[in-house]
């Protein structure tokens, strides 16, 4: 399990682009929120997408980055982006090998194996876990403003 204090572990995933995205390809840059979700097009995961996508002008000032994860195939996440403009990188774990690694994969969702949870991890420049949040409820989405308070405390 990725703790608070822990070094994240560094994965490699296909973007929607079918590209081959790394997690510290992403930390030369800044901070990362790393946002696991269940399912492209379901209504909550669309609602929290589209929090993401709305507040990506000040996270980008703040030289924080949007990496959002699901087990959807590059091609539905490529639809789900832009049906909802989102301009930040989704990537497909498919495989469900970053979920498990992360230790935020349900095992049955909605009588289908292997979904990710809804998750969000803030990982700093370094590669330090600064949050952790994990939902056994795919119906629960993150507290945004706690997300916000402490992408404010790293900068």
């Amino acid at each position: 399990m990725v703790e608070i204090g822990d070094k994240a572990p560094n994965f490699s995933l296909l973007d929607m682009e079918m590209k081959t995205r790394s997690l510290y390809e992403f930390l030369e840059k800044g901070s990362v929120v790393l946002a696991f979700f269940p399912f492209a097009f379901s209504p909550v995961c669309t609602k929290e997408m589209c929090q993401y996508r709305d507040s990506l002008v000040r996270l980008e000032s703040l030289k924080i980055q949007v990496m959002a994860i699901s087990v959807d195939s590059p091609f539905a996440l490529k639809a789900f982006a832009k049906e909802n403009r989102l301009q930040f990188t989704l990537l497909s774990d498919f495989n469900k090998e970053v979920s498990r690694l992360y230790d935020v994969l349900h095992e049955e969702l909605l009588g289908l194996k292997g979904v990710a949870k809804r998750s969000v991890f803030i990982i700093d420049s370094n590669g330090i876990v600064q949050y952790r949040w994990i939902s056994e409820d795919p119906s629960k989405e993150p507290n945004y403003q706690d997300i916000e308070k402490k992408l404010e405390s790293l900068t």
